[in-house]
């Protein structure tokens, strides 16, 4: 079963982030091969993180909400909220089989929190960009509550584009990079 986390930071909680990013890291790598994708995301400045982003393949929802709650930057306060959803893989690939790189143009996480019918529950037109997309289920996988990508694209709204925007109750764009550890 695929999920998706996001860690959203709180205010004020850079420096703590800081201290805990080996941490961070070290709790990662226990869960290398289990990895779809990963990354920060930051504020407007493109200097400043905000959260981060991990899609994971678990057994359970009670793994996924153990990896959501023991990681060590949410055991120190570092996070105002938690998104932690079943996800689908409709692209069937990790963030490293991306054609296009890790280092060329703007990533983007886009979520979508749905209300109603499902929608774009297919990859949308000019999937060359889509880093990872899938719906946003309920931890039994049969109810939508939206979608989520991650984008490589010119700017916040081109990646707004790949959601149907008036589906939805609520689109978010995030600036995102490609995680992991430095090389």
């Amino acid at each position: 079963m695929e999920f998706l986390c996001y860690h959203q930071d709180r205010p004020g909680s850079l420096p703590l982030r800081g201290r805990l990013l080996e941490e961070h890291w070290s709790y990662m790598d226990g869960y290398a091969k289990e990895m779809i994708a990963r990354g920060p995301t930051f504020a407007a400045d493109d200097d400043t993180p905000t959260g981060s982003v991990h899609i994971v393949d678990l057994p359970d929802p009670a793994a996924a909400r153990a990896f959501a709650f023991d990681e060590p930057g949410y055991q120190a306060g570092v996070y105002r909220d938690v998104l932690l959803r079943r996800w689908r893989n409709t692209l069937g690939r990790t963030m490293w089989d991306f054609p296009g790189g890790r280092v060329d143009g703007n990533g983007y996480l886009v979520l979508g929190l749905g209300e109603g019918e499902p929608a774009d529950l297919a990859p949308p037109a000019g999937r060359e960009e889509l880093i990872a997309y899938g719906p946003l289920l309920s931890d039994d996988g049969a109810a939508w509550l939206g979608t989520a990508a991650l984008v490589r694209a010119p700017d916040p709204e081109a990646a707004r584009a790949v959601l149907t925007g008036d589906r939805y109750a609520c689109v978010e764009v995030h600036d995102w990079r490609f995680g992991g550890r430095p090389s």
